[in-house]
C-alpha cells in the first residue's frame, strides 16, 4: 500500500512522504526481479481518504518557532483534505481489483478523484507549473 504522496511531495509530511517514495522504488524493482517466478507486484496511491489518517501525523521532536504557523495550517488542510476525501470502500475496491487481476499493473494511482488526478498532473503538467500549483494547493508562498 503506497500513496499518491510516493510520487508527489507533501510539505511538512517528509517522514510520511519519503517512506512512500521508497515502498514505490522498492516495489518497482521486486516486481522486475519476482516477475521471473511468475509473482508481480502492484502498487495501490489512494489519495486523501476518510479515515484517522489525520490523527498519526508524524510531529516534529522539538519545534521551531519559524515552520508553527506554516505547519498549523497544513495539518488543517490535511485534515479538510481528509474530510473531504474517498470513502475507504473506494480504495478497497482498487485493492481488490490490483489482487485479483490476472496481469496486474505495477500501479494503481486511481483509487479515487484526487489520486487519478494528481498522477495525471504530475505526468503532463510542467515541472514548473506544477510546482506552483502544488504550493497554491497547499497555501505555501508562490
Amino acid at each position: 500500500m503506497s500513496s499518491i504522496m510516493g510520487l508527489i511531495p507533501s510539505p511538512y509530511n517528509a517522514l510520511y512522504a519519503s517512506t512512500k517514495h521508497a515502498l514505490e522504488g522498492y516495489s518497482e524493482l521486486l516486481d522486475h526481479e519476482l516477475r521471473t517466478f511468475g509473482i508481480r507486484v502492484a502498487l495501490v496511491e489512494p489519495g486523501f481518504t476518510r479515515t484517522a489518517f489525520e490523527e498519526n501525523l508524524t510531529k516534529p521532536d522539538r519545534s521551531l518557532a519559524p515552520y508553527d504557523s506554516v505547519r498549523a495550517g497544513m495539518e488543517v488542510h490535511m485534515r479538510n483534505g481528509v474530510a473531504a476525501g474517498d470513502a475507504p470502500e473506494v480504495v478497497a475496491a482498487t485493492v481488490v481489483k490490483a489482487a485479483t487481476a490476472a496481469t496486474p499493473r505495477r500501479r494503481y494511482a486511481a483509487a479515487g478523484r484526487l489520486a487519478r488526478q494528481a498522477r495525471i498532473m504530475r505526468r503532463l503538467v510542467p515541472e514548473s507549473a506544477f510546482d506552483r500549483s502544488l504550493r497554491k494547493h497547499n497555501h505555501l508562498a508562490v
